[in-house]
């Protein structure tokens, strides 16, 4: 007889045989972790856990395959190397590694963000103190000059002694940024470590981000960057201070002040002032303080380690009308007025909150113009305060009076002071003052001793640059709209002046 062919002797498993990885039941493949994991009846037949847990509850305790009577205590977890299952351990342990590991970095980046605000806090102290003993030999250098050049005469009795600019040399337009098509450009601020301009404007995609934020445009390249969002309403305030690491403050109309850093681009912290907040400033004796003017007057003081709230409220002691404007003057800046501390602008007038020992403040009501001011900038180095008012009946254009800040003891050896502001010059624009917009008062590029101002023109929609000491008119630089902000800066040895409308920045270049 014919040999046999041992192989086909062999009996082959049928196809549906190797079925039997699968739940009778849903049909898909058990695992041996979790939910669908391999279970087994008295009777012997196999089902994913879960299946025939919930089989169990509807069907009258009968095994689905041999209607044998089963109950839920019957299952039995199965551990069977020989059954082919699906792994998911490896899957299930990576999953929750995953989900641990996604907390941590989240609590890590909140830890990172904290401590690099208090490496800077630290930084800025030592830069702090460097900055005050330079103060210190400037005053004394400057007193000395004093006393051998005007031994008898004050520049706030004479304001002829302002020294005059003698340069040739103007502001050149250098570039123009398109900022915002909607125009809702309201204020802006330089950063010099960064040699960064932010301006304030509304998102150039509402729909998908809304809100208002900053546009950051680089001085060095003179080129635009990105859009950073930060707040839902308009902001009205923004400052970044002395510090070296970026840090912007900003405030606005959703009664929130915000702290944004610019190397992260992301809100590292948010207070809730409770109402619209109209003006901010940072201390510049302490960078662990800033503060927010109110739309009723008030001065709210945070301390950047506390997280929470504000830690001292100053109450306005007249009218409670919104905080325009903010600055604050640092100790020892002038031998005629060593105080620190905020000067507050109002729509009716100013105020000085001398900063006192312990962290007090008492209020020093600078004697101006009643009502009608609608912006208060300070020049730190000198003093000089630039107060601007609309048109009214006795004055139908508006003007920009120059005062000196001075104070001098009530009776010798006597704490208290009486505080003068002596005006100096008064420059004249247009009729029109339709908008609250901000002016600027700064030194000369020429670095001559000179002082410069520069205003807007809301009639002829331009910035009007004069010389203080000879009060004559340097310049018009003509705009597209209304002028809402100007800002001097200084990158790279070159000095440059930015005019801010409701959709552009005009980079001017002094040569």
């Amino acid at each position: 007889s014919p040999v046999k062919n041992l192989e086909s002797s062999v009996p082959y498993a049928p196809l549906y045989e190797e079925e039997g990885d699968t739940c009778a039941i849903c049909l898909e493949q058990w695992t041996n972790a979790g939910a669908h994991r391999l279970s087994a009846l008295r009777c012997g037949h196999l089902f994913g856990y879960t299946c025939i847990e919930k089989w169990l509850k509807g069907q009258a305790g009968k095994c689905p395959q041999c209607n044998k009577r089963a109950k839920r205590s019957d299952i039995v977890i199965l551990y069977a190397r020989t059954l082919k299952a699906l792994d998911t351990a490896e899957q299930e342990r990576m999953k929750s590694s995953l989900e641990q590991e996604q907390k941590l970095r989240r609590e890590a980046e909140l830890e990172s963000a904290r401590s690099r605000l208090q490496l800077q806090v630290l930084t800025d102290e030592c830069s702090k103190l460097r900055k005050q003993v330079q103060e210190l030999k400037a005053l004394v250098a400057q007193q000395n000059l004093s006393a051998s050049q005007q031994p008898s005469s004050s520049r706030s009795q004479l304001p002829g002694s302002l020294p005059s600019s003698q340069s040739q040399r103007k502001y050149h337009l250098e570039k123009v940024f398109q900022v915002s098509q909607s125009g809702t450009c309201r204020v802006m601020a330089y950063c010099d470590p960064l040699s960064c301009l932010v301006v304030s404007a509304s998102s150039p995609q509402s729909t998908f981000i809304p809100g208002y934020g900053v546009k950051m445009m680089s001085v060095a390249s003179l080129k635009s960057s990105q859009y950073i969002p930060i707040h839902s309403k308009q902001i009205r305030g923004l400052d970044f201070g002395r510090r070296s690491d970026g840090l912007l403050l900003s405030g606005a109309l959703d009664n929130t002040l915000k702290l944004t850093s610019l190397t992260t681009n992301s809100v590292v912290q948010t207070y809730n002032a409770g109402r619209p907040v109209w003006s901010c400033c940072w201390c510049l004796d302490d960078t662990n303080y800033i503060y927010a003017g109110l739309v009723n007057g008030s001065i709210m003081i945070y301390d950047l380690r506390d997280t929470k709230t504000h830690v001292q409220e100053l109450v306005p002691q007249k009218s409670r009308c919104p905080m325009v404007s903010l600055s604050y003057l640092p100790r020892r800046a002038s031998a005629s007025l060593p105080y620190g501390g905020v000067l507050a602008g109002t729509l009716e007038g100013a105020c000085f909150w001398e900063q006192k020992a312990g962290n007090t403040y008492q209020p020093h009501h600078l004697p101006l113009e009643p009502g009608g001011c609608i912006d208060v900038q300070a020049e730190i180095a000198t003093r000089y305060c630039l107060v601007t008012y609309r048109p009214s009946k006795s004055h139908p254009c508006m003007r920009c009076v120059m005062v000196e800040l001075t104070c001098r003891p009530l009776t010798e050896g006597s704490e208290d002071a009486v505080w003068c502001s002596n005006p100096v010059q008064t420059f004249s624009a247009g009729p029109t003052c339709k908008l609250l917009t901000k002016n600027a008062i700064f030194q000369s590029p020429e670095d001559d001793g000179s002082i410069f101002v520069c205003a807007g023109d809301q009639a002829s929609n331009s910035a009007m640059l004069w010389d203080a000491g000879s009060r004559s008119l340097l310049q018009k630089l003509q705009a597209d709209l209304l002028v809402m902000d100007i800002c001097p800066l200084e990158v790279n040895q070159t000095h440059l002046l930015a005019t801010l409308t409701e959709n552009t920045v005009r980079i001017y270049k002094w040569q």
